[in-house]
Formats: C-alpha cells, sequence, structure tokens
C-alpha cells in the first residue's frame, strides 16, 4: 500500500505538460473559431412551444405535480413497509403532544393543534417530493401565528355585551376571544398558504437562498426565547397577558416577574417533573441511540401520565391548575376564512410563508443528500402551499417542517411519506375517538414539552464561537437577526435581519481583495506576490486582480486600489509633467530675457572694441539662472519634443498593466465606463493596458454597452495571464529595439 501511494506520488511530481502555440487575444481567437448558429425563437413561437401539449408532456406535468403517482406504484412493500409502520407511530406519538402544546403557542385552543397535525400531514403525503420531513406543527411558525392572533385580538378586548367587571371571567368572552383568534390563525393559514402556491407555481423557489443560515440559526433562536418567555405564565401557573411586537420579550418577562408570588405551586412541581422526564427520556435515546430499535416516546408517556396524575388528584378543581378542557371529538366542517381580516395580516402571511418553506426546504435538502435523491424546490412550495391554503379551510393554522419529528422519522426507519401519512392517521384517531381523554391534561405539561424542544435551539449559541472564528460577516448576520428577532419581534426581525444580509452582500462586493500577481517561476501560474515569497513579477509589468464585479458600487475603489497597488497615479504623473513643462517654459522664457538684455547693453555700448564686446557676450551667457546656465537652457530650447520628455518629464516605472478579469461575474455601463477611463488614463503616460481571463458573458456584456471603438478594440484582450504577459514583452522588446534604431 505504501509502495502504491509513494508510486502515485512521484508520478504527479515528474508528470509534465507542454503546450506549443501562438499568443492569443480575442481577435485572433475569434477570427479562429467559428460560432454555433442559432435562430432565435420570436415570442409568438415561444408561446406557442409553452402551450403545445403532447401525452409525453402532460403525463410529466402531472407526474410534476403529483410526485405520489411517481413513486408509489414502484413502491417495495416487503423492504419499505415496516419501517414505514414503526416510523410513522413513532413520529405520530410525537405528533399529537406537540400539536396540543403547539397550540398554545398559536394562541388557538388545543384541539386545533390536532387539526394542524392531520391535514397538513395527509396532503404532504400527495404533494410533497421530500421523503423523510415532518410536516406539521412548529414552534417558531406557531410563535409567529400567535403573536399575530394576539395583536389583532389581544387579551384586554372588551366584547359588545360584557362590562369590565365579569370579563375575565367570563367563559363566554373567552370562548369569543379564542373563536376571533382561530379566525385570525386560519385565515393567515390560507393567505401565508396561497402566497407559497403562488411562489411555486411562478418557480420562485430560489428565494429560500436569502435566508443564510447563520441568519435563519440567529432568527430561529430568537424565536426560542420568544418561546420559552411566553410558557413560563403557563409552566408558573400565573395569569398574565399574552404580548406581541417590538420587546415583546421584556414585556412578558416583567409581567411574569411582577405575578411571580401568585405561583402555583402544584403547576410548577408537575412542570418541573415533567421537564425532567423529557430531558432523562432525550439522553437515554441519545446515548443509547444504536441499541434501542425505536426511541422512547417521552412526550406521549409523559401526557398520559400527566392526564391520570390530573384526573386521578383532580388538579383543576383542587389546587386550580390549569388544564387543556374540552376537546370536541369529530371533525369539523370546513368553512370559509375570514377574508375582511387580508390587509392587516399580509406582511406577517409573508414573512410566516418565507420562513416555513426554508425550514422545510432546508431540511429536505439534508435528508435528500444523505439518501441520494433529488428535491424539487418549487414542487415543495407548491406542496406546503396546499397543505396550508386547503387546511385553512378546515380549521388548521401554519405550519411546516418539524426538525425534531423529522430526525425521529429518519431515525427509526422511515423510507418514503406513507410515514407521514400513518403519523396523520394516529392523530385522525385521537381526535375522533379518542380526544376527550385529554381534557385533564395540565397546560403545564405541554409548557415542559415547548420548553425541553428548545433544548436544540438554544444549542445554537454556540454558533457565535464558530462563526467568530470562521467568519466574522457571517457572525454579524448571526447577531443582528437575534437582536433585532428578540427586540423587535419576529416579524419585523426577519425583515431587518433579510435587510442586513443583503447589505453585507454589496459590502463585499464593495471591499474586495485587491492583489498585485506574479509569476511561479517556470510556469504560467500567477498568484500573489505578497503571499509567497517563490512569485516574482515581471519587470515593467504590473498584473493587478480584484476578486468582484466590476460595476457602479465598487468602480470607485476599483480605481483607487489600482493607483494604489500599482504605484502609478496617472492623474498625478500627468499634474508632474505639466508641472515639469511649465517650469521648464519658466526657465527658458527668463532665459531668454536675460539675454536678449544682454544683447541691448552690447549695441548701446560706446566702446567699439570688438574684443571688449566678444567678452562681454561671453560673460552674459555664462550667467547662471535658477542653477543652470543660459546657455544650457538655450540648447533646452532647441530640443525636441521626445528629447524633452526623456530629460525632463516624469515617467511611470512600468510600461505595462495587465488587469485579471477571471474573478468578474459581470460588468455594468459604470463599470464599462470606468475601465475605458482607466485604459485612456494610463494610456496618456505611456502604460498600455491589457485585460486578461475575461469570460464570454463578460464579453458579450462589454460588447453590448459599446465598450470596444478605434481605441479599444480586443486586441487588448486576451485568454490569459501569460498570453498577456508574453504579448506586452514582446511590445516593449520591438518597442526598445525601435528607440535604439533612432
Amino acid at each position: 500500500m505504501e509502495h502504491v501511494q509513494e508510486h502515485e506520488l512521484s508520478l504527479e511530481q515528474t508528470q509534465r505538460y507542454c503546450v506549443e502555440r501562438p499568443i492569443y487575444n480575442e481577435e485572433l481567437l475569434q477570427g479562429q473559431l467559428h460560432r454555433r448558429e442559432r435562430t432565435p425563437q420570436t415570442l409568438r413561437q415561444k408561446i406557442a412551444h409553452s402551450c403545445r401539449c403532447s401525452s409525453k408532456k402532460a403525463k410529466s406535468h402531472l407526474y410534476s405535480c403529483l410526485p405520489i403517482l411517481n413513486w408509489l406504484p414502484r413502491y417495495p412493500v416487503k423492504e419499505y413497509l415496516l419501517g414505514d409502520i414503526i416510523s410513522g407511530i413513532s413520529t405520530g406519538v410525537m405528533q399529537l403532544p406537540q400539536g396540543l402544546a403547539y397550540a398554545l403557542l398559536a394562541a388557538v385552543p388545543p384541539v386545533f393543534g390536532l387539526y394542524s397535525s392531520f391535514y397538513p400531514v395527509f396532503l404532504y403525503t400527495f404533494f410533497g417530493t421530500s421523503k423523510h420531513i415532518s410536516i406539521g406543527t412548529f414552534a417558531v411558525i406557531s410563535m409567529m401565528v400567535g403573536g399575530v392572533a394576539v395583536r389583532q385580538v389581544p387579551d384586554e378586548m372588551i366584547s359588545v355585551g360584557y362590562n369590565s367587571t365579569n370579563v375575565t371571567d367570563s367563559h363566554e368572552y373567552f370562548d369569543a376571544r379564542n373563536t376571533k383568534r382561530v379566525q385570525v390563525a386560519v385565515t393567515l393559514a390560507f393567505l401565508s398558504g396561497i402566497i407559497q402556491l403562488c411562489l411555486g407555481l411562478l418557480r420562485f423557489g430560489f428565494v429560500a437562498i436569502y435566508l443564510t443560515e447563520p441568519l435563519v440559526r440567529g432568527f430561529t433562536t430568537a424565536a426560542a426565547v420568544h418561546v420559552f418567555t411566553s410558557q413560563l405564565k403557563y409552566l408558573l401557573g400565573i395569569k398574565t397577558s399574552r404580548y406581541s411586537g417590538p420587546l415583546s420579550v421584556v414585556y412578558s418577562i416583567a409581567a411574569v416577574l411582577s405575578k411571580i408570588t401568585t405561583t402555583n405551586i402544584a403547576a410548577l412541581i408537575v412542570g418541573l417533573t415533567c421537564i425532567v422526564l423529557l430531558l432523562i427520556g432525550k439522553e437515554i435515546n441519545l446515548r443509547f441511540k444504536k441499541k434501542l430499535p425505536v426511541p422512547i416516546p417521552m412526550e406521549i408517556i409523559v401526557v398520559i401520565i400527566g392526564t391520570g396524575v390530573s384526573a386521578g388528584m383532580n388538579l383543576s378543581e383542587s389546587y386550580r391548575v390549569d388544564v387543556v378542557g374540552n376537546i370536541p371529538q369529530g371533525l369539523r366542517a370546513p368553512a370559509v376564512p375570514d377574508i375582511q381580516l387580508i390587509p392587516a395580516i399580509f406582511v406577517d402571511a409573508i414573512a410566516i410563508a418565507i420562513v416555513g418553506f426554508s425550514m422545510a426546504v432546508s431540511m429536505a435538502k439534508i435528508f435528500a443528500l444523505k439518501h441520494g435523491y433529488t428535491i424539487d424546490g418549487n414542487q415543495e412550495l407548491i406542496a406546503l402551499g396546499i397543505c396550508n391554503s386547503v387546511g385553512s379551510f378546515f380549521q388548521s393554522f401554519s405550519v411546516t417542517c418539524s426538525m425534531s419529528r423529522s430526525l425521529v422519522q429518519e431515525s427509526t426507519g422511515g423510507k418514503t411519506q406513507i410515514a407521514g401519512a400513518l403519523s396523520s392517521v394516529m392523530v385522525l384517531l385521537v381526535i375522533v375517538a379518542i380526544g376527550y381523554l385529554f381534557e385533564p391534561l395540565p397546560q403545564t405539561v405541554l409548557a415542559a414539552i415547548v420548553m425541553v424542544n428548545l433544548k436544540g435551539m438554544f444549542k445554537q449559541f454556540g454558533d457565535v464561537a464558530h462563526f467568530w472564528r470562521t467568519s466574522k460577516i457571517e457572525l454579524a448576520i448571526w447577531v443582528v437577526a437575534f437582536v433585532a428577532s428578540l427586540f423587535l419581534g419576529l416579524d419585523y426581525g426577519l425583515l431587518t435581519a433579510v435587510a442586513f444580509a443583503m447589505i453585507t452582500v454589496i459590502y463585499r462586493t464593495q471591499r474586495p481583495q485587491y492583489r498585485i500577481l506574479g509569476r511561479i517561476p517556470d510556469t504560467d501560474i500567477y498568484c500573489d506576490v505578497e503571499e509567497y515569497e517563490e512569485v516574482k513579477e515581471y519587470p515593467g509589468i504590473k498584473i493587478f486582480q480584484a476578486n468582484a464585479s466590476l460595476y457602479f458600487a465598487n468602480s470607485e475603489s476599483y480605481t483607487s486600489a489600482l493607483k494604489k497597488k500599482t504605484g502609478v497615479d496617472p492623474c498625478a504623473v500627468l499634474a508632474a509633467k505639466r508641472k515639469a513643462q511649465k517650469r521648464h517654459a519658466r526657465e527658458i522664457k527668463k532665459a531668454n530675457a536675460l539675454r536678449k538684455k544682454a544683447v541691448l547693453k552690447l549695441v548701446n555700448s560706446s566702446t567699439n572694441d570688438v574684443e571688449a564686446s566678444v567678452k562681454h557676450e561671453i560673460a552674459n551667457d555664462e550667467l547662471p539662472v535658477n542653477g543652470r546656465f543660459a546657455s544650457a537652457d538655450a540648447s533646452a530650447q532647441d530640443m525636441s519634443p521626445d528629447e524633452q520628455e526623456h530629460f525632463v518629464d516624469p515617467k511611470p516605472n512600468i510600461h505595462s498593466l495587465i488587469l485579471d478579469f477571471a474573478p468578474v461575474n459581470f460588468v455594468d455601463s459604470v463599470g464599462a465606463k470606468t475601465l475605458k477611463s482607466i485604459i485612456k488614463e494610463y494610456k496618456e503616460v505611456g502604460v498600455c493596458v491589457c485585460i486578461a481571463s475575461c469570460s464570454g458573458p463578460v464579453m458579450s456584456e462589454l460588447t453590448r454597452l459599446n465598450f470596444f471603438d478605434n481605441a479599444v478594440t480586443r486586441e487588448s484582450l486576451f485568454h490569459s495571464i501569460h498570453d498577456a504577459v508574453l504579448a506586452c514583452q514582446g511590445k516593449d522588446r520591438s518597442t526598445s529595439q525601435a528607440d535604439f534604431d533612432l
């Protein structure tokens, strides 16, 4: 084995390649290549082609819209069915308590969490492309829904027909309030589903890329803090108002602390006991993951124990512990959402639609990569849109992928969407048959389930140290997303974080890395001269590289960095040249004035002694002017322009400048004008500017922007840096030879 590795290493060290070819600029290269002829389609032809339908095309579209038709006929029953059944039961056991718990976050009665755990999950089986994610209630989305519901229907609402003295204790009032909050949550689900559906049909699945990973992790960490603080009152068994909007976390904590003395000790003991049991169960599942056939379903165990203890000890009556209460049996008849609420919740629906899709597609991509299949982002948008919009007619609120349930569904052997369908069937059985058994369940148990499930999100605080080591900009995105979402609320916080993330992209393009390149000896490889000792620059040639595109936002900084890195500022050189010429002209003018004065004195002299006049003329000719003799100025006056430039004018220490355009992705009109100005300015000081490694799309953009003319031709663009270097060297040698011949 070692011999083989040594042989491969020696082979890599001895391999060589040698290519002999002409020096290619773009003019020469395009002259030798023949473009493929492409007949552009007219708009009418494009429309006709897109509207043309065949059986094959119709079948393809049908399979794309209903992925179940693609995989269900080929479902291997013997291989997959057992794993899907076990996974479906395990996920359903988690789906039930989480649905009840997350309904509290959404500010709706617990039974609506069960509805949201059935209809959307069942629908995703038909329209979804991911085989492993578990659709249903999720803490972050439920928290966002609850914030909107509380904002539209606050706790202090006084309904018509109730007076201020009995409103707090009136069950009818709370029923009316909950009904209105359900209407808000349902309408929000309908609107977010329609938005997702429209984005999917318009092929806008790429919008999730704007929610970068640091942004999502910072946002979800802040959401975890929101969720945790909202559950404190249920854990402690105290009565406080629920807040939404900016500083809602601060108000919630202040409200809890102000009523901490009214803590219900029985509720607190039950809640803390459930938290301890859940943490122990999760730790056992984590440590013995490989040995356990399926994870221990501690959540449903805690729910069963809590329900039994509450019913046996009559906690609701004896200790005034708040319980789930009425869970109606059976399914509700479909109802149309309240369309009049749409203008008030439209912005919130957009945020929920994008966050929900981002959560689902990120988890779907992880599992698809792990198990070797592909997902369709646009179809995922359509699937989520159908789940939310159709589910809203059956009283479900907005849903997305749950990370914890998805991990359980995948780890317990789930192979296809059948597992999700089976989990929804389990929830259906509870709704139809045994839901009433959970009416004595203390709300503090549900709060404990929610809090323990936030453990993974709170671990994301470790991202701060990770991003500090890897990328300060990503750390800034994480911190801004966390702080903005924590104090401004999840909706405004998300908008702030997205805006800041896009600003960082502009910042990176405005402040790219600028480098001067040199050649590794005996190669055509060019690297940063400041980074490697072996890299050497060519005499008289500067190779400049910027790792960003050239456009309006960074064109000025590009020009400044070019002048700074190359050490040649054409404006300064031209200014020095003009200053030297003016100084030279003044010296000539002064010398001529002195000479004229001396001649006048000679003419007016009374002596006719030729010898004296000759001496006088010689003396005047030798008078120094500004440290130089007038004879020298007289000779300078007779200099040719080339001689004057050579002896008097300042000149740069380079003759060629090469701009490496390999990292440039695009150039706009401002960038093209800047580039043209650079070429013109350096040409005026005798520096030839070449462009190397310009990609085809950038070449097309330059052509479209009328960049090329008589002054700037394609002959100044080269296929590679080495082509440009060899061309500059050849041009300099020919110029030097011509000067030598003269």
